[in-house]
């Protein structure tokens, strides 16, 4: 087990974010953990990019003087598998929020659905969603959305490097995308419904890769609890 000077030096761990967990929520707890085990007041850590709540997979987390490095590790390239959901859409994109109009899907083929992923790839021009935490005159996203107030949201450029479609069981088309830093994976799912001619919504998501970084290798931060406290009474 590593000891407190190696995560006053910095240490770098993967962690796999459960479901409902904010990424905020996971770095506490790891922070919590380590102050408990070495008995620290305070400790540098940081994440190195959000996954929504909604979310699981990989999230690098930063510890120690390893904290100056985490804008190198949210530029790298990501890959995500989830599921968009065909034939109604939400205002936040994903199941945060329900389902607020409806579409026909009949007209919607296996041929349809792989075509229309090649209008995804290379460098496009993407409006984050609504429901977001970036920030517009000082104000999050989410906020004014929680008024009902609507605001112009400017698009940005992002890369789609791949976007594949890896199973069909309508209504729901499972994928596998590998994309740019600030690539919102929800607005993926809206545009592909209009671009269907019709509406989806993300019902799943997972963030599996974070440059050659593996959720495979990854710890749940419940199981890294145990395993650094386990001891710690005896």
């Amino acid at each position: 087990m590593k000891t407190k000077e190696d995560y006053l030096e910095g240490q770098l761990l993967l962690v796999d974010k459960p479901l409902g967990w904010t990424s905020f929520q996971a770095v506490n707890k790891l922070k919590w953990v380590l102050r408990q085990r070495f008995k620290l007041k305070k400790i540098k850590i940081g994440h190195a990019g959000t996954l929504d709540p909604l979310a699981t997979g990989l999230l690098i987390i930063c510890v120690g003087k390893f904290t100056k490095r985490i804008h190198e590790f949210q530029g790298q390239e990501k890959e995500y598998t989830g599921t968009i959901t065909l034939g109604g859409t939400t205002p936040s994109y994903d199941l945060e929020t329900e389902i607020n109009q409806t579409f026909n899907t009949e007209h919607i083929t296996e041929e349809l659905l792989k075509n229309t992923t090649r209008q995804f790839i290379g460098e496009i021009d993407q409006a984050p969603p609504i429901f977001s935490a970036l920030k517009k005159d000082g104000k999050r996203l989410y906020e004014y959305a929680r008024e009902g107030k609507e605001i112009e949201i400017k698009t940005r450029k992002v890369t789609i490097k791949s976007f594949e479609i890896t199973r069909i069981d309508l209504p729901n088309v499972m994928f596998k995308i590998v994309c740019s830093k600030g690539t919102y994976i929800r607005s993926i799912a809206n545009d592909y419904g209009k671009a269907l001619d019709s509406g989806a919504h993300l019902s799943k998501l997972r963030r599996t890769k974070i440059g050659d970084y593996n959720v495979d290798i990854a710890i749940d931060p419940l199981d890294f609890e145990k395993t650094m406290l386990k001891d710690l009474d005896s």
